[in-house]
């Protein structure tokens, strides 16, 4: 079984940076798609970012130019850094496992943006 822990979320204030962390363990890490979600309050759950195993990244117009997903496969780590935000970046954000098989998901990290 897979598990998920993120970390990293907090209060900033708008133009302000955020590194969220998502340690893996129970997988084979370094073969798997990982990727974050974010969920704002009222809305659906959304792509933020995703890392393959290969390095590819992709990016929700959104967030990029300020945000960049990267990962350390000898820590079985995905991190978001998370630069210039905006009130509108506030949600929680949710790390995630791709598998061939099965989708995992953590637990969450609030992130709380203020004007």
């Amino acid at each position: 079984q897979v598990q998920l822990a993120e970390s990293g979320g907090g209060l900033v204030q708008a133009g302000g940076s955020l590194r969220l962390s998502c340690a893996a363990s129970g997988g084979i890490f370094s073969i798997v798609t990982m990727g974050w979600y974010r969920q704002a309050p009222g809305k659906a759950r959304e792509l933020v970012a995703f890392i393959t195993s290969g390095g590819r990244t992709i990016y929700a117009d959104s967030v990029k130019g300020r945000f960049t997903i990267s990962r350390d496969n000898a820590k079985n780590t995905v991190y978001l850094q998370m630069n210039s935000l905006k009130p509108e970046d506030t949600a929680v954000y949710y790390c995630n496992y791709q598998a061939a098989v099965a989708v995992f998901w953590g637990q969450g990290t609030q992130v709380t943006v203020s004007s």
